[in-house]
């Protein structure tokens, strides 16, 4: 005899199961449907294309684009964004030059820049462990693991109390009232592939730290009355007292941007991305206050300068909007509805569109 009380469970369960599955599939046909206008506007073969910035190509834009094709699973583009960046832009120590110029030659002689951005190195190895995790495809693990190795040379700098990412290998260390200082981009720590590296490493440790020294900076770095981080800070790390635990000071001194801006947007973002994060709700709360007092501001500026709280005369992108709705909608509660984003066109630039699906993923990575 069937158990009227079990059945009735069981197709409740059925229901809800159901109801994620259409939940969580209309969610991936909306990136989907994003994603095949930023292919559109935006990949050119296998490069992505700054059309806000005289149609350069950054090594941040390929590990974007090698992203999104991992979540659309679109695996011709990502060999072919790949294939592009380990061609032309991966010099001999498995670090990337970062910016490329179209020229004549559309070959890496128009690299002119050969330094690298960390963030770059960051994205792409991330993107290809979840390719590799998506498609299987063991030389993609093995790729990611160089740059992986090639990060942990380079540009993880272990102090006392921290390990801190350099931005890139050169130009960015410097001596501050007779001590070592660093010129740090905490929008560089895109903390949940920070913590899916530290897994294909052979020092997690090292990432482990990284983490939480990211962390530890950003609570330090509420600057102004709106208690924002800067885009760039200066960072002299405590190497005198191994009884302090505190990791060192931080500044505006003298640095590339003392703004709340474009790179710094992207912290909060990668902040809620993280589980790990989220699930420290003292820490959360904390450190995500002042984007929240922010973003209350209407209309919202797009930069304020931390120094002397100037704001701009613009108000945010339409790329800013969509990382206030992503955090809203991973963190707040009462913010469950489904979130509207605008719509990838060909009246957005390639940042404010890059920012738009990656706040899009990073809710699509943890509705799953």
């Amino acid at each position: 005899m069937v158990n009227i009380h079990s059945l009735i469970r069981a197709i409740f369960l059925l229901g809800i199961t159901l109801l994620l599955m259409s939940c969580s599939t209309e969610e991936d046909s909306e990136f989907k449907s994003q994603y095949i206008a930023y292919k559109a506007l935006f990949i050119d073969g296998g490069r992505v294309v700054d059309t806000g910035n005289d149609e350069v190509s950054h090594s941040e834009g390929q590990g974007y684009g090698m992203l999104f094709a991992v979540a659309a699973n679109d695996k011709d583009t990502f060999d072919a964004l790949w294939h592009w960046t380990k061609s032309t832009l991966m010099r001999d120590d498995s670090l990337f030059s970062w910016r490329y110029r179209p020229c004549v030659d559309n070959s890496a002689s128009c690299i002119d820049d050969p330094n690298n951005a960390s963030d770059g190195e960051i994205l792409i190895a991330w993107a290809l462990l979840r390719a590799h995790e998506q498609w299987g495809v063991s030389t993609y693990l093995e790729d990611a693991k160089a740059i992986v190795g090639a990060v942990e040379q380079k540009l993880l700098i272990t102090n006392t109390n921290s390990v801190v990412l350099l931005p890139g290998e050169y130009g960015f260390t410097s001596e501050q009232a007779g001590k070592d200082s660093l010129q740090l981009n905490l929008s560089y720590w895109i903390f949940p592939a920070i913590t899916d590296l530290a897994g294909i490493s052979a020092t997690p440790e090292r990432w482990e730290s990284l983490y939480k020294s990211g962390l530890a900076l950003l609570s330090k770095m509420q600057f102004s009355s709106y208690k924002l981080p800067s885009d760039w800070v200066r960072f002299t790390p405590n190497n005198t007292d191994s009884d302090n635990k505190d990791i060192g000071t931080v500044s505006l001194d003298n640095v590339i941007s003392p703004e709340f801006g474009f790179n710094a947007i992207r912290i909060p973002l990668q902040l809620s991305w993280s589980p790990q994060f989220r699930k420290n709700t003292q820490l959360a709360e904390e450190l995500l206050a002042p984007y929240y007092a922010w973003w209350a501001v209407t209309p919202t500026p797009a930069t304020v300068n931390l120094l002397n709280e100037k704001t701009a005369e613009y108000e945010m992108s339409e790329g800013m909007k969509s990382v206030q709705i992503a955090v809203n909608s991973l963190m707040r509660s009462e913010a469950q509805e489904k979130p509207e984003w605008p719509s990838i066109d060909r009246n957005m630039d390639y940042y404010s569109a890059s920012l738009t699906l990656l706040s899009m993923l990073a809710v699509l990575d943890n509705a799953s």
